[in-house]
């Protein structure tokens, strides 16, 4: 199954001031850093006040030092199956719906653009097909030469369309998941 991720928008604008194509930025993630890990830690506290079985974790490029970013944190909350509508419940008090991004019984998706940096939450139930973004930042973690590779890849489609540089991302992670690495790790909870 291909997945969906959230990014910030940047978008360009044609002559007349109409939006033409959302367009991706990266920055180095010493950049973020701070201002990620105090905003994690704030938002992981307001998260388990709501929902305290939840395996709450700081997912994505911001949580990978030395990495390229697009600035913003994501932040995987992983539930088992019989607390996933509670928990969908219970987020939708803290954060918007995010829209743009595939809903199941099993995974939905939150935003917060005015949090520093912007905010993205995956709601997973753990061991479900999307419960994956935790392995991801672990084997990037663990394997330079996939981090180096996924930097690359990013630096590519730097100031490219959002949507190739999506395909593009969701190919790589296609590819991750066949890796020895990713198949090794085990439920993560």
């Amino acid at each position: 199954m291909s997945f969906i991720f959230r990014s910030i928008p940047f978008k360009c604008f044609d002559e007349e001031g109409g939006a033409s194509m959302e367009r991706v930025n990266f920055y180095k993630q010493a950049n973020f850093k701070q201002a990620a890990e105090k905003t994690f830690i704030l938002q992981r506290e307001l998260i388990q006040e709501l929902i305290p079985n939840a395996d709450i974790q700081h997912v994505g490029s911001t949580a990978i030092p030395n990495s390229l970013t697009k600035g913003d944190l994501d932040i995987q909350v992983r539930v088992s199956e019989k607390e996933f509508l509670q928990a969908v419940e219970a987020l939708s008090t803290l954060y918007e719906s995010n829209e743009g991004s595939v809903k199941t019984n099993e995974f939905s998706a939150f935003k917060n653009d005015s949090t520093n940096p912007p905010l993205g939450i995956q709601l997973t139930v753990v061991n479900s097909e999307l419960d994956f973004f935790w392995k991801f930042r672990d084997v990037l973690l663990e394997n330079a030469p996939y981090r180096i590779e996924y930097d690359q890849l990013k630096m590519k489609y730097e100031g490219q369309a959002m949507e190739a540089y999506r395909e593009a991302k969701n190919n790589f992670f296609e590819k991750i998941k066949q890796t020895p690495e990713f198949k090794s790790l085990n439920t993560g909870k």
